[in-house]
């Protein structure tokens, strides 16, 4: 029988003001220098806002190579378009894979002029050999994730991978990506506790948007609150407890790559050399060519 050890934190990050796109307000929970302690993750973005002020420039056309992006909405409407002629509506509950590939210009524009806009983008990194794949999609309606309702009260939905919960099966529909992403939105009520296995060979992240939590590792126990996100160290299983006004939370996880990574703006490689022809082929419209 497989002895079960408790993940402890390892890291604790608050996530910082910042803005991206045509000055779409946002909170950059992780990204840029230090990347490789996130293997295979690059970044994850928080945006909301009730003020359209804050949203409706959103994010014109932009180019990507190299990675995936995975924008998940909680609340509102954005509109996806690309070079290819591609486009794609996400609403409340909604995800979008992108795997840019060897290249996209995309934008991502608001469809609405008032209310509440409530997200999260995640970018994950592709291994040296699938950077250059052709660029694809995967539009998931909120009705394409498994949502399981837990004995206790409160929900996991998945989006990315498998977890054995409460001696079920779930899997969300992303499946069979070399990263082996597992991604899942964790809603607990006040008090509640659960424990996930989650395979020892994935690097695995909490972020808390709602609420607080407090994990349970094998050597102490550490909180999380509203706009942080714990780095989880070696083990098997994920125990959390809810803190006294519930929580949500995602779970995200992911086989690292180990690879150099090389970075700059919306290109990631492997090498300078291979930035250096990204931002020549997109300024000689051959990005994805």
């Amino acid at each position: 029988m497989t002895t079960l050890l408790n993940r402890d934190l390892v890291e604790q990050l608050t996530g910082r003001a910042a803005s991206d796109g045509d000055g779409v307000k946002l909170k950059r929970v992780f990204g840029g220098s230090g990347a490789e302690r996130f293997d295979p993750f690059l970044m994850l973005d928080e945006f909301g806002s009730d003020q359209a002020e804050d949203y409706q420039g959103g994010f014109p056309a932009h180019p990507h190579r190299g990675f995936e992006t995975v924008t998940y909405m909680l609340e509102g409407r954005m509109l996806h378009e690309d070079h290819l002629g591609n486009r794609g509506l996400l609403e409340p509950g909604g995800v979008q894979w992108m795997t840019a590939g060897r290249g996209i210009v995309h934008s991502e524009m608001p469809q609405q002029t008032s209310g509440r806009m409530r997200g999260f983008q995640l970018w994950i990194n592709l291994p040296a050999a699938e950077k250059m794949q052709p660029a694809s999609y995967q539009d998931l309606p909120a009705n394409a994730m498994n949502n399981l309702v837990l004995a206790e009260g409160g929900s996991v939905s998945m989006i990315a991978g498998t977890l054995q919960i409460e001696g079920q099966s779930v899997e969300g529909p992303i499946q069979g990506k070399s990263t082996q992403p597992l991604y899942a939105d964790l809603h607990l009520q006040p008090g509640q506790s659960i424990s996930l296995p989650v395979p020892e060979t994935l690097n695995t992240m909490l972020y808390v948007y709602e609420g607080s939590l407090t994990i349970r590792g094998r050597d102490r126990e550490a909180g999380l609150g509203r706009g942080q996100l714990g780095r989880l160290g070696s083990g098997n299983q994920l125990s959390i407890q809810a803190g006294d006004q519930g929580v949500r939370a995602l779970l995200i996880a992911g086989k690292p790559l180990g690879e150099p990574i090389v970075q700059y703006g919306p290109f990631v490689m492997n090498s300078r050399e291979e930035i250096e022809q990204a931002m020549r082929d997109y300024q000689g419209g051959r990005l994805a060519s």
